[in-house]
């Protein structure tokens, strides 16, 4: 009975997450709630489910919020922006030194951890110049949606906080043995670009008609083209740049050494920053203001997560489930399902949107993955390389669209143009991932 109501627990979040008419915190809060009452427990039960659960997340919930409003602010005030303009300049009018400009562009503008940040940032600075070369609307979103997906395994990113929540472990210690793959999949990346760029320039010399393959670039809707204005609304200050350039190494480097609790580094970091930059009190909080929703959305999302694990986990659902599943399904199958899981990771960001794919897939998988002696950190590891390359081809994925509405290009030609190349930087990433971190 508990696996199969663990079961319909499971299967009616991803389905609600998949339809995109409800929001994540309210499907992982409601649903499991039902199931556990479903399951005979009682609200006291519920109660300590929830605890069990909260007590897991709440920490890496503060830290999501007050990294999203630190590195927020620090675009605000420009810290990102010499780098910028020095690629810009860099890069000249060769399609091949333009595209790697964007590859790096890309990499700090997500620094942030957000990807409508990212677009917002890069599309509208760099679609100019590859109008003017004519070069393809779709390969600038597949640099820049492939560079931010690398780095998309940053600690207060999205992916890594969810893995957090699930295993128990601590964003900054998860991240430690990723850096190595991050700086692989840039290079890994860079390389790729200069072979898709060569391609683009004999595109461009064989004079073929864009139009005949992709959409016309339409314009940004209205309320996009206010983001854009709004995303740095203030002045470089050149008399802080510095000072935000060692604030922001100072902060890296606390997170590195770990001596105090990375939540508490951005808390003071925000501190310092706020008063710093902006004399005037409306100034600040109109700053937080700004960011605020992308921060609190992050935090409902984790803290509900944590009704969802603390219910499925304490509850025994997910024990029961696995148990089913491992009676059901053939031993040769079972024994390598997380690299099974991990390959199709790309793939599986069609069908699945992120909150799916790690608040129901990984716990579940991971269960199974246990009993076969692999640890829930070497499948973590593993479903989020195998997964993080595609996460700007989902089509649940509302950066996305924002991306496709700023360069005026069709969801669906994108997709079908660019997920064989995100494919294979996630299996280079995942080859990385068994000889560095699993070493197998």
């Amino acid at each position: 009975m508990l696996s199969i109501i663990g079961l319909f627990v499971i299967l009616t979040i991803v389905i609600m997450l998949l339809s995109g008419k409800v929001l994540p915190n309210v499907a992982m809060t409601i649903i499991p709630i039902i199931g556990a009452l479903l399951a005979g427990f009682s609200f006291h039960d519920i109660g300590i489910f929830f605890n069990s659960g909260f007590n897991t997340v709440i920490h890496i919930a503060i830290m999501f919020i007050f990294a999203i409003l630190y590195f927020g602010i620090m675009q605000d005030v420009g810290l990102f922006t010499p780098l910028v303009k020095f690629v810009v300049r860099f890069a000249g009018g060769s399609a091949i030194t333009i595209s790697l400009g964007t590859v790096i562009i890309a990499a700090v503008a997500h620094l942030e951890g957000s990807g409508a940040a990212t677009f917002l940032i890069t599309i509208p600075l760099l679609l100019p110049i590859y109008k003017e070369l004519k070069m393809s609307p779709y390969l600038l979103v597949l640099l820049i949606g492939a560079s931010a997906s690398i780095m998309n395994m940053i600690p207060w990113a999205g992916p890594v906080g969810r893995i957090s929540s699930v295993i128990n472990v601590s964003p900054i210690a998860f991240w430690y043995p990723l850096i190595q793959i991050q700086v692989l999949g840039i290079l890994f990346l860079l390389v790729l670009t200069v072979f898709l760029a060569v391609r683009e320039k004999k595109r461009i010399a064989n004079g073929y008609n864009l139009r005949n393959n992709l959409s016309p670039v339409q314009d940004a809707t209205i309320a996009d083209k206010q983001k854009i204005v709004e995303i740095n609304p203030y002045v470089l200050r050149k008399n802080m740049y510095m000072f935000n350039l060692l604030l922001t190494f100072i902060l890296i480097t606390s997170l590195v050494i770990g001596e105090i609790p990375p939540e508490l580094s951005f808390i003071i970091a925000l501190a310092i920053a706020l008063p710093a930059n902006f004399t005037n009190i409306h100034d600040r909080i109109e700053r937080i203001y700004a960011h605020s929703s992308g921060a609190l959305m992050m935090a409902l999302i984790i803290i509900s997560a944590g009704v969802f694990l603390g219910v499925l986990g304490d509850s025994g659902m997910l024990r029961a489930l696995s148990n089913s599943i491992i009676h059901i399904l053939p031993d040769g199958i079972l024994s390598h399902i997380t690299t099974i899981v991990s390959i199709f990771g790309v793939p599986l960001e069609l069908v699945l949107n992120t909150d799916a794919y790690y608040f129901a897939l990984l716990p579940l998988v991971s269960e199974i993955s246990n009993t076969y002696s692999v640890s829930p950190e070497a499948t973590s590891y593993m479903m989020l390389v195998g997964n993080v390359a595609g996460t700007f081809i989902s089509p649940f994925s509302p950066a996305l669209w924002l991306a496709v509405g700023l360069a005026g290009i069709d969801i669906g030609k994108y997709i079908k143009y660019s997920i064989l190349w995100i494919w294979l930087i996630s299996l280079f990433l995942l080859a990385c991932t068994k000889i560095l971190i699993l070493q197998v």
